[in-house]
């Protein structure tokens, strides 16, 4: 094993812009960090984001780790490459060959810009309705069959050049807080565990799936006091030495507020970095400002100095960064137009073998006056950085149906549309009522859309994001899980005829 280097700095960071500027330079330089993670503040387009994983590279040295969020669906950090359909999508589809196919065509738009390491796939199993940041990340409710997809899109993108990190463990499908915004707790007992939410996650430490995420979530079976990031029993008792996991393991942002509120009164940012590598974390993914990356820095870089941590942890996480480089070194690749067309059409079809129909679905006529319901905005929040845009849909299907009509209604305040409503329905033949949120449907949506279904026309919901907003309306829909240019042409082939193989990947309870 190479000799332990002091330079290492197991830290993770993101850069402010698309350009680095002299002080971020700086900053990088001074402390040698483990890798950069890539927003979309960073992009502008793929010619000046391989420019900057350049000048990153430049900077770290050729061994840096340039990582992205690049799930599909709605978690796309470039939209510049071929947009990937949600993993829901692909668990609607429920090909493993196909899943396979959209991992590597993930991994090689990336890799053609040098990004040599994508937190992705999701291999959290959705298991509540509520959940509000998993959902369509999920590839369904089914912990055998997210396994089975997840590792296959897995193998797909790392067999591409681009290193797989499946999160976010040990499990964060059955919560309904944002570890984004709160700490989630999943007080389910040890045997309940394995059943679902340890399933996919054995099933990738068999595979010897490259890295893992933590999941910022306490399970008090596991560990009474600390959340998964911070907690020894689960990433080195559990994880490593239980089933012997031996890739790379990263930490979810720490600036998350589930971190940041439960260390508030027990450590400070440097103190719960420390903490989460000391817990058995290989590399902290360090978000946030300058001052937070410094703070933690410092307080790695002095306890390594001290030894407060033993060096045979120091040396194997840095043996753990050395493996995986050497698999992954991140040496672009070339990315034809043909190539790029062919991985646009796998797309394409998997997003037209995942629309999904629910209950006794009518279409409408080619010369229908439909009249189209929507929100008049959806916005991004959490590790979504946009939303969908009815009314980008809206504009394409009035193409093939010129009678169409757009009605949009303030989220918070559907009841104020009754007033046009009413008028709007006596010229309409056939009414399309499009939700577009990832939070549920909002009591004023349901009645909205109970008031548009009992009108006397011919009416279809179609769910363009949360699959469930359909259990919720309980109505004729169509599912997209999700809003992406391949799935938009998807639904608008279903809603002029086309075949909509798709199945439910989730578990739909009655109302």
């Amino acid at each position: 094993m190479k000799k332990y280097s002091a330079k290492f700095c197991p830290l993770v960071v993101d850069v402010p812009g698309p350009t680095l500027d002299d002080a971020t330079r700086r900053h990088l330089a001074h402390y040698g960090f483990a890798g950069v993670c890539l927003f979309r503040k960073n992009v502008q387009h793929r010619r000046q984001l391989a420019e900057l994983v350049e000048q990153i590279r430049e900077v770290l040295g050729p061994e840096a780790l340039i990582a992205i969020d690049q799930e599909g669906g709605a978690v796309l950090r470039t939209t510049d490459l071929p947009e990937a359909p949600s993993a829901m999508a692909l668990g609607a589809a429920d090909d493993p060959a196909l899943a396979e196919a959209v991992g590597a065509a993930v991994g090689r738009g990336l890799i053609s810009l040098g990004i040599n390491w994508d937190y992705a796939p999701v291999l959290d199993v959705n298991t509540d309705p509520r959940n509000p940041v998993i959902g369509d990340r999920s590839f369904g409710s089914d912990p055998a069959k997210v396994a089975e997809l997840g590792l296959s899109w897995a193998r797909g993108l790392e067999g591409a050049g681009v290193m797989a990190c499946v999160k976010h463990f040990p499990g964060h499908g059955d919560t309904y807080l944002d570890s984004h915004l709160a700490l989630p707790v999943v007080r389910k007992p040890r045997e309940q565990l394995e059943a679902v939410e340890f399933y996919p996650f054995r099933r990738a430490v068999e595979a010897g799936i490259s890295s893992i995420m933590t999941a910022h979530i306490l399970y008090p079976a596991l560990d009474p006091e600390y959340p998964a990031t911070l907690s020894q029993a689960i990433l080195t008792g559990l994880l490593r030495e239980e089933w012997g996991y031996d890739g790379l393991v990263v930490t979810d942002s720490m600036d998350m507020q589930a971190i940041t509120q439960f260390s508030a009164d027990r450590f400070n940012a440097g103190a719960a970095a420390l903490h989460a590598f000391g817990a058995g974390a290989d590399l902290v993914l360090a978000l946030g400002s300058r001052e937070t990356q410094q703070a933690q820095a410092e307080a790695l870089r002095q306890a390594q100095e001290e030894g407060t941590i033993p060096a045979e942890r120091w040396e194997e996480s840095q043996r753990r960064l050395e493996e995986a480089i050497a698999r992954f070194p991140g040496t672009p690749r070339p990315y034809s137009p043909t190539l790029e067309a062919g991985d646009l059409a796998i797309f394409t079809a998997a997003a037209r073998r995942s629309i999904t129909r629910y209950g006794e679905v009518q279409l409408p006529r080619p010369g229908d006056r439909i009249l189209f319901v929507a929100p008049d905005v959806a916005v991004g929040e959490s590790a979504y950085e946009n939303g969908p845009a009815a009314q980008d849909l809206a504009r394409r299907l009035a193409e093939r149906f010129p009678g169409l009509k757009t009605l949009a209604y303030p989220r918070s305040e559907p009841e104020a549309i009754r007033e046009s409503l009413q008028a709007a329905l006596q010229e309409a033949d056939f009414i399309l009522y499009v939700t577009t949120s990832r939070q549920p449907l909002r009591p004023g949506e349901v009645e909205l859309g109970h008031l548009l279904f009992a009108s006397g026309r011919p009416a279809l919901h179609v769910a363009l994001w949360n699959p469930y907003h359909a259990m919720n309306l309980g109505q004729p829909a169509l599912i997209t899980y999700g809003w992406r240019q391949p799935t938009l042409e998807a639904l608008l082939e279903a809603l002029s005829g086309a075949s909509t193989p798709g199945k439910l990947p989730v578990e739909f309870i009655p109302r």
